[in-house]
């Protein structure tokens, strides 16, 4: 009788659970080898008369529009019974639909061709899919589950892997529209490595058809470093949902390089196998994305809470996210040991360069390049624009200024370690979002109000450049300013291909891009000598006659011979009599070689 009883709850509980999918999709892909996938959806429970199907405009990690709609056609849309209902369209990426009795049923195609983090692919090796590529979505039931059954082709010997939970054979789940759409699936005979940290398994997921078993491996065991390196940051890992974190690696010649976070996973792409050095080239990309399972995915900004698909997301606090992320990243390399010391101090010094001697720093401090995500991140334009001496990426400053605390803290004692550990237990480990402010008043608690509102004051608020030579010293870093004859602008072939940079000699002679350089005094540029060569053998202040040719017209100017500012980096050896005590500790407690 107990037994009856309970298989009767179990029943209802199951029954209710279904009633509750008021979304459910299916996808198949028999037409992969023309990028074509096929997709079915059921919707109910709808109680609007008029039903609105929208495509994505956005996707999570993404800050730009990206109108996905474009990819989708042979739209059909019946009710329950099979008859056609008709469509309107009152945008480029919605459709209305009326007459439908509390349910749609609807197919479509969509188009895929571009195998990143943001977009999809589909052809004979793999689905690569980002979900709010691939999915309509009715707006009325974004809050209500959603079941997705794949179709993968077993002629290929596809298996599936995502983040989503898995309900039976080749159904999956997600508990609304914003968890459906932050879970991108792979599709592929891939290649699956696995270990547990706790009660919770990290997963490698890698489509990659050069690589051996052995080369998988090796690429596991750095994986697995960075992983327990990261861990030690934050004192533990996130509480991944259904116990697992998977990275979805695709390092295939027709993929596209990128990185993409998520909640329990991450998509990290590449056309460089394990077998053409892939080992090294993409092991950065994994640190990035892996750091993100705190700060981003659960030490969240408000900002970006909840993430609106209809629009382009903005935010101030990138250079926080992404830009302290990117700090990190190479941070946790070479204190794990898959990279030297030397080669993170080199690998600092394009970055270093790129932040502190571009223009862009008198236009924009760095919450105001973080408002330039939206114009920046894969966004694409045909109108030309000035970001050469306008905008500095919010990864490349904010990963600057990470170093700048880093290193200020170090010399009161402190690290960023622990306040990155405050925040994540304030706000990440809470689900509570955290603001600028926030930020600026934790650094406070933390450090102490002068430490934090002078930080704050001078390099977030404003875009003061920190005194990073004495900073460097105290770990035994060496900062050398050169000031060298330069043009200030990217030429190729005699071709000027970038917008000159302010205060520079292209810039101040009224050079532009696409000019042509002809002759520089007395020396025709012609390909047998570089235009650098040729300034160094003037001095500063020299005036050159310069021949151009602008717009199929030769034209002639003067060019003053100036200076551009670059900046090295380089480790003070151990053996070095000016290398201290004091800066070994400095060295070792930072970069964690002392362990």
């Amino acid at each position: 009788m107990m037994r009856y009883f309970f298989g009767l709850v179990f029943i209802v509980f199951t029954l209710k659970l279904q009633a509750q999918v008021a979304s459910n999709y299916t996808i198949s892909f028999e037409n992969a080898v023309q990028h074509e996938a096929q997709v079915k959806a059921e919707y109910s429970n709808l109680k609007s008369d008029t039903v609105t199907l929208s495509m994505s405009r956005s996707s999570p990690g993404r800050y730009a529009l990206h109108e996905f709609a474009k990819n989708v056609y042979d739209v059909k849309v019946t009710n329950a019974n099979g008859d056609t209902l008709t469509t309107t369209r009152p945008n480029p990426y919605s459709w209305q639909v009326t007459g439908h009795n509390g349910s749609i049923n609807l197919s479509y195609t969509v188009f895929a061709n571009h195998g990143d983090g943001t977009y999809a692919q589909v052809d004979e090796t793999h689905a690569h899919l980002n979900m709010p590529v691939v999915f309509m979505y009715v707006p009325e039931l974004s809050n209500q589950e959603i079941e997705v059954t794949f179709e993968p082709r077993e002629d290929l010997n596809w298996k599936i892997a995502t983040q989503l939970k898995q309900q039976q054979g080749n159904r999956y789940y997600a508990r609304d529209l914003q968890y459906f759409f932050d879970s991108p699936t792979i599709l592929a005979n891939y290649k699956k490595r696995s270990f547990k940290v706790g009660d919770q398994n990290i997963n490698l997921v890698l489509h990659d058809e050069e690589a051996s078993e052995a080369q998988v491996d090796s690429y596991f065991e750095d994986l697995k470093k960075i992983v327990l390196e990261q861990r030690k940051v934050f004192g533990e890992l996130p509480a991944y949902d259904y116990g697992e974190y998977t990275f979805l690696a695709c390092y295939m010649p027709n993929a596209t390089g990128d990185g993409m976070e998520h909640r329990n996973s991450t998509i990290v792409t590449s056309t460089t196998s394990l077998a053409n050095g892939g080992i090294k080239d993409n092991i950065g990309t994994v640190a990035h994305e892996f750091f993100h399972c705190w700060n981003v995915e659960r030490l969240r900004p408000q900002s970006l809470e909840p993430f609106d698909f209809s629009r382009a997301n903005m935010s101030g606090e990138l250079w926080f996210a992404e830009g302290f992320t990117s700090y990190y990243d190479d941070l946790s390399m070479v204190r794990s040991g898959v990279i030297t010391p030397e080669a993170y101090i080199q690998g600092l010094v394009g970055t270093f360069n790129y932040v502190w001697t571009s223009p862009g720093r008198q236009f924009f401090n760095p919450i105001e390049m973080s408002y330039q995500a939206p114009f920046v991140d894969a966004a694409k334009s045909v109108d030309e624009t000035n970001r050469e001496n306008t905008f500095i990426s919010y990864y490349s400053y904010g990963s600057s200024l990470g170093l700048a605390l880093d290193l200020s803290l170090r010399a009161e004692g402190l690290n960023l370690d622990d306040y990155m550990k405050r925040m994540w237990q304030d706000f990440g480990k809470t689900n509570t979002f955290y603001t600028i402010e926030d930020l600026h008043q934790t650094l406070n608690t933390y450090a102490g109000t002068d430490f934090g509102d002078a930080f704050f004051s001078n390099s977030i608020y404003k875009s003061g450049m920190p005194d990073y030579e004495a900073l460097l010293k105290q770990v035994g870093v060496v900062l050398e300013t050169k000031d060298e004859i330069g043009f200030g602008a990217y030429v190729r072939d005699q071709v000027i291909l970038s917008n000159p940079k302010m205060g520079t000699s292209a810039y101040s002679s009224g050079f532009q891009k696409g000019d042509t350089l002809l002759q520089l005094d007395a020396i025709r540029l012609d390909g047998s000598v570089s235009l650098n060569s040729v300034l160094s053998t003037f001095k500063v202040g020299d005036v050159i006659a310069i021949r151009y040719k602008r717009f199929g017209k030769e034209k002639k100017t003067n060019l003053t011979v100036q200076t551009e500012r670059t900046y090295a980096l380089s480790l003070i050896p151990s053996t070095d009599k000016a290398f201290t005590k004091k800066m070994e500790q400095g060295r070792g407690a930072w970069l964690k070689q002392s362990e």
